[in-house]
């Protein structure tokens, strides 16, 4: 799968692509969502990860855009936070993120996450 990891925080980006890798996927890195937008125009990745707090524009304006967008609307977008809270989840799903992914997180969450997109998307795909 080709995976566009969004973060501000240089660890968080090379710990995912590191995990990443090591599942077997296509990694690109972004820093905010500005970075994001354009990458996932040149790249258009089946699934990204996106940090919500983050400067300039924010993980919920990053998923909303990209929803809003007819092209890209049907990637999964999975947010990224180090709050767990129920308004954070709430928000996310309001803007059209398909999960919610709790930082650190570990290499089997991150892979997990992908493989049960990577499911969805060929039950999708297989199913027209």
């Amino acid at each position: 799968l080709k995976v566009l990891v969004v973060d501000d925080s240089q660890t968080i980006r090379r710990s995912a692509e590191m995990f990443l890798k090591q599942g077997g996927h296509r990694v690109v890195l972004a820093e905010d969502g500005f970075d994001a937008l354009s990458k996932i125009n040149d790249f258009q990745p089946d699934l990204v990860f996106c940090d919500i707090l983050m400067p300039r524009l924010d993980g919920y304006q990053t998923c909303a855009i990209i929803k809003r967008n007819g092209r890209f609307a049907r990637i999964p977008v999975v947010m990224l936070s180090s709050r767990d809270g129920v308004f954070d989840k709430a928000r996310g799903r309001m803007v059209g993120a398909e999960e919610h992914l709790t930082k650190p997180f570990t290499r089997d969450q991150l892979l997990q996450a992908v493989a049960a997109h990577a499911a969805l998307a060929t039950q999708e795909t297989g199913a027209h």
